[in-house]
């Protein structure tokens, strides 16, 4: 009994399927995604206030967020929002939430006034679960050496 290892004689076609150019497709869809994802969520440039006491909270696609520049200027979710129609469209866009927390980006630069007349606004429309945001105070005791 012998048995043909090669085939080349008899135009036989290879039935193995060959995955390395699959493996290279999806390998630079990933470096893609990974450089993309993070400029999609980016949202709106403000420079927030820093905090020691901050608890960590993942943002998550289905939180209100209203952005607060410091020339004034106010987002909702990203989106260019006048002052006049704030109320009504942070209601719009909690009617379908089971969240109803609004979480405010105040610039660090903004005027005090402008944050609370935000605020305000909020708690006219039946608001009460109000978030400021701020990041973490850089820890600026610690340095590296032997402690005891």
């Amino acid at each position: 009994m012998s048995m043909d290892v090669g085939g080349a004689g008899r135009g036989e076609v290879k039935s193995d399927i060959n995955v390395t150019p699959l493996v290279d497709v999806m390998l630079v869809l990933l470096i893609i995604m990974m450089i993309v994802a993070p400029m999609l969520q980016k949202g709106v440039d403000v420079k927030l206030p820093q905090a020691s006491n901050v608890a960590d909270k993942p943002e998550t696609q289905e939180q209100t967020v209203i952005a607060i520049t410091a020339d004034k200027r106010i987002y909702l979710n990203s989106k260019p929002v006048r002052e006049e129609e704030l109320t009504q469209k942070v209601t719009e866009s909690l009617e379908s939430k089971k969240e109803k927390t609004v979480l405010i980006k105040g610039d660090e630069d903004a005027p005090y006034a402008a944050i609370m007349a935000t605020m305000d606004k909020l708690r006219a429309a039946q608001i009460e679960n109000i978030g400021l945001v701020t990041e973490k105070k850089a820890n600026r005791t610690g340095g590296a050496g032997g402690g005891r």
